[in-house]
């Protein structure tokens, strides 16, 4: 048995006790926030790779830890994803043009709690397509969110989602998923983004997980470039991508990841 507190369900979920809210939703609102900061930065002509340098020092600058920097190889504070990259995009010289969509994804640990989340932003305009994407991809996240309470099941998050989004003519891709988070970067359970209402684990107060859909203006297949990290759309359709962090209470759910600054969804 390991030595984190909490008890462990027959489906491997942690189930954390109520003094274990604050310490993630201390690292949640650092990411949070740093995806606040790093905003406005955004914008045609910029690279990614200067924005994850803003990102890595931002973290270095407040004294926490990049859960991603040196996980699996990877180099970067950021995961960032743009147009028909899926997820797992990696900063680079890649110049932002005007129209481009991308997804930041950001990880810190603070005090050993995790803090994981990403959003979408824009740079310049978007096309009609990419906004109605993006407002189709924000919506479904928050009927995931909607659909957790004690009683319910991992099934009804990934119906709601699915439902929703097909019902928009696009599509959920199933390649990835959200995770487990608290004091362990991914653990049980599996959190899909799709399925059937009232089917997989029952969701219970002190579960601590990621929700965090990826959909596709085309079909939900996807492929991994050679650099073993980057996925795209086969069909090189668009996506999108919003995650929060969030953990079961008595009577639904609170949301870690908020945005500090009310800036979780993209103007323009």
């Amino acid at each position: 048995m390991d030595n984190l507190r909490g008890r462990v369900t027959r489906d491997g979920i942690r189930i954390y006790e109520p003094s274990d809210f604050a310490g993630i939703r201390a690292a949640s609102q650092v990411t949070a926030d740093i995806l606040d900061l790093v905003g406005p930065l955004v914008k045609p002509g910029v690279t990614t790779a200067e924005l994850d340098t803003f990102i890595t020092d931002e973290i270095v600058r407040r004294g926490v830890t990049s859960s991603t920097i040196g996980y699996k190889g990877y180099k970067h504070a950021s995961c960032i994803s743009v147009n028909h990259v899926v997820c797992h995009g990696i900063p680079g010289p890649k110049v932002l043009a005007d129209g481009d969509i991308l997804n930041i994804d950001v990880t810190v640990t603070v005090d050993g709690w995790f803090g994981d989340s990403s959003r979408m932003y824009v740079a310049g305009t978007p096309s009609r397509k990419s906004a109605r994407l993006i407002e189709v991809t924000h919506e479904s996240l928050l009927r995931g969110i909607a659909a957790v309470k004690p009683g319910n099941t991992f099934g009804d998050i990934g119906h709601a989602i699915q439902t929703f989004v097909e019902a928009n003519r696009m599509s959920v891709v199933r390649d990835f998923c959200g995770h487990g988070i608290g004091r362990v970067f991914h653990a049980p359970p599996n959190v899909l983004h799709y399925g059937r209402a009232g089917s997989g684990a029952v969701l219970e107060e002190g579960m601590f997980f990621t929700i965090e859909p990826m959909v596709n203006l085309g079909r939900p297949e996807t492929k991994v470039l050679a650099d073993d990290w980057t996925a795209v759309t086969r069909d090189k359709s668009l996506s999108a991508q919003f995650e929060h962090a969030v953990g079961v209470t008595a009577d639904g759910c609170e949301i870690f990841t908020l945005s500090p600054g009310g800036k979780f969804y993209p103007t323009w």
